[in-house]
């Protein structure tokens, strides 16, 4: 039975409030690393949990709100000018908003939270009374290279560091603190936890949560209330409002000139009448339906708040010292895309500071600035959002990704040979891909990577890779909007039209059979200099092919470029998606209703690619090629 009956609303306000003002003040704690003399980052803090305290009293969370308490009045001495901020003290208030954030977790299941740690209790009241000394929180020392290493970090990155040049498993070099201010001597006091833990703290990793596990990487069960929440400005729910009352109009004015008609009125007045009512009503619903997508709107600010104490741990771990830089904040996406970013953003942003940058000695080396910078933009360019992750570190090597991928058995010498720059970064997406000498939690570029482009393609949103070696690797996400409004591109066999993606789509063609060749036992056509594939949308959904394809469409996804042979096609539509919650068919996304109330599939290209195994079509397809050719 939850502890907070008949209060379950409160409690639901609180948790959304307070975990926005939690994720605001994590990242404030992350400046104030970077300014610790700045009163006003201070007195936000402050403010901060002076409100979560407030809001935890009402729910009677005791605990919680003595941990709030000792905390506020650390913040308060410290605003007070009669503490200054120090690493050790940083560490104790690092410590006190992850146990409260571990408190929320207790309250998101409806129980009350327990007390928290004694140790940390007493280190938050040392600290008050200015007796938390240097040496008290959680010294490290510097963890030994592994032998296998064999070259000083120094010297160059070792051979066997084939990916960014990465030491595998939780190895890393400590700098001792230099003359740099408080952030050099944060890092230097980074705690000795392996970065497997700091992970599962800061992301609330679930044991499903494995390198290369298929398990989707969605929200824990205890946070799809909170999720179903969100806040609309009442600026947006007024224009709804006066769309449906323009639109309840608009029906009245149509159903006086269908009483007109039935009564056998049709002159041209009154035809001419009804033909503006009725564009005035699409216009109307063509409106209300923005107007609606809008209120799903939100800014991606509120989902990328959460990352810089992510990432700032994460560094510190690794006796690393990075900054993450965040731009178009105010950028707006579907709320439940936002949702569905989440862990893959967490992934790529784990991977930039854990395998992208190198440690100080390695920058030093390759006369970069110690600290490195990793960058998480966000930014609308027309339809789409795009969303780029990108590190200033070593950057990946094309040469040795696809001798690592041949080594593996993963693509043959033949495959490798023929492949670009592109498709050889691509190659950390493929399952079981990694880099790294040694696998754990957190080693390889592949680890995970094969996870954050199936979570993106279920968005139906692309993920490619820029890279330049000894500068850096951007990953760059491109979504939709929306997910509720889906732009597809009608195909048919035969009679029966199929929906795909029209972002996948480049173009249309003909064809033709004397342009049809045979390269590796199957069928291709030769576009603009580039072979590509035909791969026949009947063969694809197991029907039986009876004729070669008239049509081709020029489709592209991040893996390849291929010719999606059709009999015809219909036209562009912006779908309205409904979902197959119940009975979902491989290679269905779901289905769409025309204008003529036709039903029709939309087709997931990717997952119908990956289950094309027994391809004997692609023979056939050769075969019927020639015969109407020689014909």
């Amino acid at each position: 039975m939850s502890d907070f009956a008949g209060m379950e609303d409160l409690l639901q306000d609180f948790l959304i409030e307070a975990g926005d003002l939690l994720s605001g003040v994590d990242n404030k704690l992350v400046d104030l690393e970077r300014s610790p003399d700045d009163r006003g980052l201070l007195n936000e803090i402050f403010r901060g949990f002076h409100t979560i305290k407030g809001g935890a009293g009402f729910l009677n969370a005791t605990e919680l709100v003595t941990l709030c308490h000792l905390t506020e009045n650390l913040f308060d001495n410290l605003r007070n000018g009669e503490l200054a901020v120090t690493p050790e003290i940083m560490d104790v208030i690092l410590a006190a908003t992850a146990t409260v954030r571990e408190m929320f977790a207790s309250l998101e299941q409806g129980m009350q939270p327990t007390a928290a740690d004694p140790d940390l209790i007493a280190r938050l009241r040392q600290a008050i009374a200015g007796e938390l000394v240097a040496g008290s929180a959680h010294e490290t020392t510097a963890p030994a290279q592994p032998a296998a290493a064999g070259q000083a970090v120094a010297g160059g990155a070792p051979d066997w560091e084939l990916l960014h040049g990465v030491v595998t498993g939780v190895a890393r070099v400590v700098q001792p603190v230099r003359e740099a201010g408080p952030v050099a001597a944060v890092v230097a006091a980074a705690p000795t936890r392996p970065p497997e833990e700091v992970i599962k703290a800061a992301v609330g990793r679930r044991a499903s949560d494995k390198p290369g596990s298929q398990v989707s990487t969605g929200r824990r069960d205890g946070e799809k209330q909170r999720d179903n929440s969100i806040r609309v400005d009442t600026t947006r729910l007024d224009q709804v409002l006066n769309l449906s009352g323009e639109i309840g109009l608009t029906k009245n004015r149509l159903n006086a000139l269908r009483s007109d008609i039935l009564s056998g009125r049709n002159d041209t007045e009154t035809l001419h009448s009804l033909d503006i009512a009725v564009s005035q009503l699409d216009l109307l619903v063509s409106d209300l339906q923005n107007a609606v997508m809008k209120t799903r709107m939100q800014p991606i600010g509120r989902l990328f708040q959460k990352y810089p104490r992510i990432a700032r741990d994460l560094a510190r771990s690794m006796g690393k010292d990075v900054e993450l830089v965040l731009a178009g904040e105010e950028t707006e996406i579907d709320k439940t895309m936002i949702e569905d970013l989440a862990d893959p953003i967490i992934h790529l942003i784990r991977n930039a500071v854990d395998h992208g940058v190198e440690d100080a000695a390695g920058r030093i080396a390759a006369g970069k600035p110690e600290k490195s910078i990793v960058r998480l933009e966000a930014r609308q360019e027309g339809d789409h959002i795009v969303i780029l992750v990108a590190d200033d570190g070593r950057g990946m090597n094309a040469e040795r990704l696809r001798a690592k991928a041949v080594e593996k058995g993963l693509i043959t010498d033949e495959e490798s040979n023929s492949m670009d720059e592109r498709q050889s970064f691509n190659l950390v997406f493929l399952p079981g891909f990694s880099m790294a000498a040694q696998v754990s939690d957190v080693s390889g570029r592949g680890v995970g990577m094969d996870v954050v482009r199936t979570n993106i393609q279920k968005l139906n949103g692309n993920i490619e890779i820029q890279s330049q070696l000894g500068k850096g690797t951007t990953f760059v996400i491109s979504l939709p909007l929306t997910l509720a409004i889906l732009p597809v591109l009608l195909v048919r066999l035969g009679d029966q039209p199929f929906a795909v993606p029209l972002s996948m789509v480049r173009e249309i063609l003909p064809i033709e059979a004397k342009e049809v060749q045979e390269v590796g036992g199957r069928a291709t056509m030769v576009v603009r200099g580039e072979v590509l594939p035909i791969m026949p949308l009947a063969g694809l959904l197991g029907w039986p092919l009876e004729r070669a394809p008239y049509y081709g469409v020029l489709m592209q996804t991040a893996e390849m470029s291929f010719i999606l042979g059709i009999d015809s096609f219909a036209g562009r539509e912006d779908a309205v998606i409904k979902s197959l919650d119940d009975f979902r068919p491989k290679g269905v996304a779901g289905v769409t209703t025309l204008s003529n109330g036709q039903i029709v599939l939309i087709l997931d290209m990717k997952e119908l690619l990956g289950s094309a195994g027994d391809q004997r079509w692609l023979s056939r397809l050769t075969m019927m090629a020639k015969q109407v050719a020689a014909a």
